[in-house]
């Protein structure tokens, strides 16, 4: 899954990598949690000038999914993620899939190993963040949903895939990430249907991500600064032993 994320990037990066015609400015954010305000790219209906792509935009959207059918938020889970695999069928997700695609810039995201009680270990947070150092752009869902009283509220969800086996050290998901080649085809919910860009919600290269140790400060939503991301260690969890059939027809750990 993906419960935390950072967009510490200048406003300008972001508008240059994602195409946008306008941007306001916005302040570094650490430590970004659900029901928080998110970035979010969309495909806007007007075109860019000289072509016959669509202008992109960029909007603030709550971070925390409410399908448009939903009567009352209080009675509805908090869905900050929306799994690939099923996303397309689901009828939370059915509708955004199809008209309400979007893209969620990001500096990378954090995740926890948890390892089993029996071990005694404690938990460890790790910041994941691209190898080359730039901005990352996640798949994302978007649904504006309207209360009984007229009022709108824009909400998103991230989709995440299986882990690669690099983070599966750490957790059995990951965000679908989105290659900058690609954009244009996610966005498109005008002649691309779901199924045209299924072949783009896979896991991430190996060498993608880079996972860092860090401290605990990130548990809490409050601690907003750089020094979340502070190294505390160089290490990843053990990869996890695969399951296979020794050449007796029994099964190996080995």
């Amino acid at each position: 899954m993906c419960g935390r994320f950072s967009l510490t990037v200048t406003p300008d990066e972001v508008r240059e990598t994602f195409g946008l015609v306008e941007l306001e400015g916005f302040p570094a954010r650490y430590n970004i949690a659900p029901t928080q305000p998110i970035l979010v790219v969309v495909s806007s209906d007007r075109r860019e000038p000289g072509s016959n792509l669509p202008e992109r935009q960029a909007v603030l959207v709550r971070w925390g999914f409410l399908p448009g059918w939903v009567k009352d938020p209080r009675d509805f889970p908090l869905l900050i993620n929306a799994r690939s695999e099923t996303a397309i069928g689901k009828a939370s997700f059915r509708a955004a899939m199809r008209h309400r695609r979007v893209l969620v810039p990001a500096s990378g995201f954090y995740e926890w190993h948890r390892p089993d009680k029996e071990s005694g270990e404690a938990s460890q947070a790790y910041w994941i963040r691209p190898r080359h150092g730039r901005i990352v752009a996640f798949a994302g869902l978007m649904e504006t949903w309207s209360s009984a009283d007229g009022s709108e509220v824009d909400t998103g969800a991230i989709l995440t895939v299986s882990a690669n086996r690099t983070i599966g050290r750490i957790h059995d998901r990951m965000p679908v990430v989105i290659k900058p080649e690609d954009y244009t085809r996610w966005l498109d919910c005008k002649s691309g249907e779901p199924r045209d860009v299924a072949d783009l919600m896979v896991p991430a290269e190996e060498d993608f991500f880079e996972a860092v140790p860090v401290s605990n400060l990130v548990n809490k939503v409050a601690n907003t600064g750089p020094e979340i991301q502070e190294p505390v260690g160089n290490s990843l969890p053990p990869a996890k032993a695969p399951v296979g059939k020794t050449d007796g027809g029994q099964l190996s750990l080995f």
